[in-house]
């Protein structure tokens, strides 16, 4: 199914923006409009109780994209900070000299705009200097990212054409540069994010190079931004790909409670094309092993002022496979509902909605992620893959995804569909209808 025809059904089962309670990572996230947000390839900063998200819309001419939040889940569309370029990827923030300017990569050089006040929040950034290679001998690079010390010195992170990741200052002059670098990291790897643990520990996260495929993300440690760096251990185990997504920063979150690390990564379709979605996590820092772990959570929040995050404890109410209407050549098996291909189906009833968005989990398995798709259908509607609510349908077990339930009884029948006549059918054990969306 093609992204716009998919997104037009889509439409059906997400009706108008409301606010939004927890961060569900793969799924669909749209903005306080209803619209879907479009910012790869970037980052958040925070300045005063202010998040401000950048990353570029590829529906934009794949220009930098501004949205601005207080909790980290909900988001207002700022605008296009500015459409004096295009093509511009992994467009990063910097501060300095009282200017705010955005880096991005365009053409493997380094392009800067400014800003024409004091905060990052504008429509005009304009062209200033010219396109920047990598010091000290003009290298070209594609992956980029920036970082800040506790010093307020910035750093430039780079993916070198030469198959190296490397750190360089960036020199605080008006415009900023590129300045000397600082450390050469060897290794075929790209999406560079770096952030400093309250240890004192330098963590640097990166994926190797396969284009948009997800793979493992690395991590390298160093008591220094000079190094010696160490490590190249997985931030997840590998099988899972960094759960089907590529780093593209870090948050720290400095809270009152406690100092929290979140991993920022991007979700990428087969062409990293706007149907892509965003795989936010937290990560579990050990600076006496030297490790970070992305903490697998389907759905989470945490407290901008605390820094806590939570996980669990979110008011649902569950309903068993088992104990639903199950059609076709499906059959109940411990609890669970066996064999629903696209002869079969289970309809869960007297589903009761608030009358808009709600959080339903799906709990199921599939015999071949690649061999087809489940797929729902809310009071007898047309079926909308599961895959297009959220990217991690059919490779985790639990699946959240945002279905707009009218007040009152409701019906979901969840079904699925083989691809080319393959061998393909799911097992599901329930599903849960949260009370928050």
């Amino acid at each position: 199914m093609k992204f716009g025809a998919a997104f037009a059904l889509l439409s059906s089962f997400v009706s108008t923006a409301l606010a939004v309670s927890l961060i569900v990572p793969g799924a669909v996230w749209t903005d306080t409009s209803g619209t879907k947000i479009q910012a790869h390839g970037g980052h958040v900063i925070k300045v005063g109780t202010t998040f401000y998200w950048l990353g570029y819309s590829n529906a934009a001419g794949i220009r930098p994209n501004i949205y601005t939040s207080t909790d980290l889940m909900n988001w207002t569309h700022f605008g296009i900070a500015s459409t004096a370029v295009s093509a511009m990827y992994r467009p990063k923030f910097v501060s300095s000299g009282g200017k705010w300017y955005i880096w991005g990569q365009i053409n493997r050089e380094i392009v800067t705009l400014v800003a024409p006040g004091s905060t990052p929040l504008s429509t005009a950034y304009t062209l200033t200097g010219s396109p920047q290679l990598l010091p000290p001998d003009a290298r070209s690079f594609s992956d980029i990212g920036v970082f800040v010390d506790d010093n307020g010195l910035n750093y430039f992170l780079s993916s070198a054409d030469s198959n190296n990741i490397q750190i360089n200052n960036i020199n605080a002059g008006t415009p900023i540069t590129i300045g000397t670098r600082v450390a050469d990291i060897g290794g075929s790897l790209e999406a560079p994010g770096l952030f400093k643990s309250s240890g004192g520990i330098y963590y640097l996260i990166m994926s190797q190079k396969t284009g948009w495929r997800a793979d493992p993300d690395k991590v390298y440690w160093a008591t220094a931004l000079a190094g010696p760096w160490q490590g190249g251990t997985d931030i997840v185990p590998e099988a899972v790909n960094t759960y089907n997504s590529q780093n593209s920063a870090e948050l720290v979150i400095k809270g009152t409670s406690m100092t929290s690390y979140i991993f920022l990564g991007d979700a990428w379709d087969s062409t990293g094309s706007d149907a892509s979605n965003y795989e936010w996590l937290p990560i579990a820092v050990s600076d006496s092993a030297h490790t970070l772990t992305l903490q697998n959570h389907a759905m989470w929040t945490v407290n901008p002022t605390t820094g806590v995050v939570t996980s669990t404890g979110f008011a649902n109410t569950t309903f068993a496979a088992a104990d639903a209407i199950v059609g076709g050549s499906a059959i109940v098996k411990k609890r669970a509902v066996h064999n629903i291909n696209s002869s079969s189906n289970v309809t869960f009833t007297n589903v009761v909605g608030r009358g808009d968005k709600q959080w339903v989990s799906f709990q199921y398995t599939v015999s071949n992620v690649t061999a087809g798709e489940a797929h729902v259908s809310v009071n007898g509607g047309a079926p909308v893959n599961l895959s297009q609510l959220n990217s991690r349908a059919g490779h985790y077990s639990t699946v959240p995804v945002a279905l707009s339930l009218k007040q009152g009884s409701n019906t979901l029948t969840f079904g699925a569909t083989a691809a080319d006549g393959q061998d393909f059918e799911a097992h599901l054990e329930g599903i849960q209808v949260f009370d928050d969306y």
